[in-house]
Order: C-alpha cells, then sequence, then structure tokens
C-alpha cells in the first residue's frame, strides 16, 4: 500500500546528488501540474465556444491525446523518490535492519530491470512514428486537427529514463545501508507506519491549536 515517507539527507556524495535531481523531478512534477491546468483551459474553452457560439475547440480530444502522456508519465519519478507508489508491504514492511535494505534493493533492482525494458519498448515505438522526411516529422497523427504524434510517443522513453536514474539512486542508497547497516539511510523513502503518520499529523494540529490559543490570551489580556 502507499504510505507517508521521509528523506533523510547528509553531506555524502550519494545525498548530494539525490538532492540535485530532485530538482530536475520537481520541475517535471510542475510541468505536469500545468498540463493538468491546461487541460482545464481546453475543457473550458470547449465548453464555452459550443454553448456560447456553437463551435467547440477544434481538435480537443487531439490535444487530450497530447497531453495525457504527460499528466501520466511525467511525474513518476518525483513519486518514486517521495515513496508514493503502490506497495504490498506486508512482509517487506515486517524486516528489520540488513534484511530490510537486502530486500528493497532486490525489488528496486527488479523494478529497474523492467523500467529499462520498457525504455527500449517505448523508445522503439517513438522511433516508428517519427520520420525527418515525412511532413512534421512523423509518419502518423491524430484524427481530427492532425496533430503528429511522435512528441507524446517521446515522452514515455524519457519519463521512464528519469525513472531508471532514480531507481539507481535508490539501489544505491539500499546497496550502502546494506553494507554499513545503517539504520536509517540516505537518499530513499523510509516509509513510516499509520501510527507514525497519525502521530506526527496529531502533533502538528495541536501545535497549531496551541499557537491559536496562546495568541487568543494575549488578545484577551
Amino acid at each position: 500500500m502507499a504510505g507517508h515517507a521521509s528523506i533523510l539527507s547528509d553531506d555524502s556524495t550519494l545525498s548530494r546528488i539525490d538532492r540535485a535531481f530532485f530538482k530536475i523531478e520537481s520541475a517535471l512534477a510542475l510541468l505536469g501540474g500545468l498540463a493538468v491546468f491546461s487541460l482545464m483551459v481546453l475543457a473550458v474553452i470547449s465548453v464555452g465556444g459550443r454553448n456560447f457560439f456553437n463551435q467547440p475547440l477544434p481538435g480537443y480530444v487531439d490535444w487530450i491525446e497530447q497531453l495525457m502522456p504527460v499528466i501520466a508519465m511525467i511525474g513518476v519519478a518525483y513519486c518514486q523518490r517521495l515513496g508514493g507508489h503502490i506497495r504490498m508491504d506486508i512482509l517487506i514492511g515486517r524486516l528489520k535492519g540488513r534484511f530490510l535494505w537486502g530486500a528493497e534493493f532486490f525489488s528496486t533492482i527488479l523494478m529497474l530491470i523492467v523500467m529499462i525494458l520498457l525504455v527500449w519498448g517505448s523508445w522503439s515505438h517513438f522511433d516508428r512514428s517519427f520520420d525527418f522526411n515525412a511532413p512534421l516529422w512523423s509518419r502518423d497523427s491524430s484524427l481530427d486537427i492532425r496533430l503528429p504524434l511522435w512528441p507524446a510517443k517521446l515522452l514515455a522513453p524519457i519519463a521512464f529514463a528519469i525513472l531508471c536514474l532514480r531507481l539507481a539512486l535508490h539501489a544505491w542508497g539500499y546497496a550502502r545501508a546494506f553494507v554499513r547497516g545503517d539504520e536509517e539511510p540516505v537518499a530513499v523513502p523510509l516509509i513510516e507506519d499509520p501510527a507514525a503518520v497519525a502521530a506526527a499529523e496529531a502533533e502538528s494540529v495541536s501545535g497549531m491549536d496551541d499557537d491559536g490559543l496562546a495568541m487568543g490570551g494575549n488578545r484577551n489580556g
């Protein structure tokens, strides 16, 4: 299952690379958010045009096809860094120490192999669509306004390649923790149990309430 995760950092090379790479992932996640916003704007324009001018946005479905890969794929590495993907941790959640980091390293390597295969396959899919000698460099296009499809297809191997780099960093972090026997390694998502998450949220809310009461007491005084 998905859970709340914390990421520790220090002055090590791994941690510095992790923080630098996270800036790239954050920028890509922002791009995905802007794509969602753009999709809402297009929907407003299309519905407004149909209702007020009897003229919906031409190629609305075509633009959705172009934006969906941005929304669905561009933030996968960002989510992986924060430990936000779905996890089945019934067994792994019971492990501690080197057993835990070894299991996490093994599962991360498996994911990395799968993603490398997906990069290869999605790049081949893009390559079948892209052609320098074709109009708009594309062998295929959308049905309505004939948008080239290769930009959307190119996004898949790019997003998967970025995720591969993130998985490689996580594998490095878990291997480092396994060798050193660290209790709380850096640059990897440390999944917190529901009790810890609830306690942190309760402490946060309690702190806000205490501040509010203190401010109120000062005003009354």
